[in-house]
């Protein structure tokens, strides 16, 4: 009896709170706020980075933290003024301040997989050349198709464009996870093959097994999701009435995975000697 009981009263209770303007304003509120916390963490880290080698111009390094504090920025303003973004006219402009920092989102973790990339090539003596005009052209592809069934959505707005532009999202977010377990696990197993056991050798080692398993994770994590938000009106991230849900879907794939990485990759790089950090051109 007592179980049937708690059965029945969880589903008021969730409803309750997703129904409720005061419960929907504060967690919104409180996810601008943990945006707000990540995004000032890399603006900080970015500041000591340039402080500690200035000459080294806009590093790999230097982009991918200036790039955290824009998009965790836009975040916390986007979740501050949610009541009214969901007001904005026509409809699709909403989708696109929903929408536009995930991308930016998956082109800033894209940028580390780069770097990545080029550590491995050129530990193993290969070109690199290939690898940057590579990153440019893929997240050219990606915007331009974004953009393009932004445009369809708003010339023709129907439920089957709104679970396309749904489903590309789920498949960047897939080619991304997949780019970490490629690049990642490749750079964590010549790092475990190094024939020279050393302290720095174990740190980096650490770190990119960490950070391939949290990005990893968290993309996959948001590809099942917006797999889920665009066949379930339950799980639909893009409106007022899923506080709880919008709460823990942006903690999982965007708030706690940022701050995991800047964390772990606070250290600042050595003043001389740098060979790994390029200049972005």
């Amino acid at each position: 009896m007592a179980a049937s009981t708690a059965t029945a009263v969880a589903p008021d209770w969730w409803n309750d709170v997703n129904n409720s303007p005061m419960w929907q304003d504060r967690t919104f509120h409180a996810l601008a706020v943990l945006y707000g916390a990540v995004s000032f963490v890399a603006l900080v880290q970015l500041i000591r980075i340039e402080c500690r080698v200035p000459e080294y111009g806009w590093t790999t390094q230097k982009v991918f933290h200036f790039m955290n504090f824009i998009v965790n920025g836009v975040r916390s303003i986007v979740f501050v003024l949610r009541r009214n973004v969901q007001l904005v006219q026509p409809e699709i402009f909403q989708h696109v301040l929903i929408d536009f920092p995930g991308l930016a989102f998956f082109t800033t973790y894209a940028l580390l997989v780069l770097f990545w990339a080029e550590i491995y090539y050129q530990a193993r003596a290969m070109s690199t050349d290939g690898l940057r005009p590579a990153f440019y052209t893929i997240n050219g592809v990606v915007y331009a198709i974004q953009i393009i069934l932004w445009l369809v959505l708003w010339w023709k707005p129907v439920r089957a464009m709104v679970i396309l532009s749904k489903m590309f999202f789920a498949a960047t977010s897939l080619f991304a996870a997949l780019g970490f377990l490629l690049y990642g696990g490749r750079l964590f197993l010549m790092l475990q093959r190094f024939p020279v056991e050393s302290k720095g050798r174990r740190k980096k080692l650490n770190e990119v097994g960490y950070v391939t398993t949290i990005c990893f994770s968290g993309f996959l994590i948001r590809c099942v999701m917006m797999c889920l938000n665009a066949f379930d009106k339950e799980a639909d991230l893009d409106v007022l009435n899923h506080p709880i849900l919008n709460f823990f879907y942006y903690l999982l794939v965007e708030i706690v995975p940022s701050a995991l990485v800047l964390f772990i990759l606070r250290k600042l790089p050595p003043k001389r000697g740098i060979t790994q950090y390029h200049p972005i051109h």
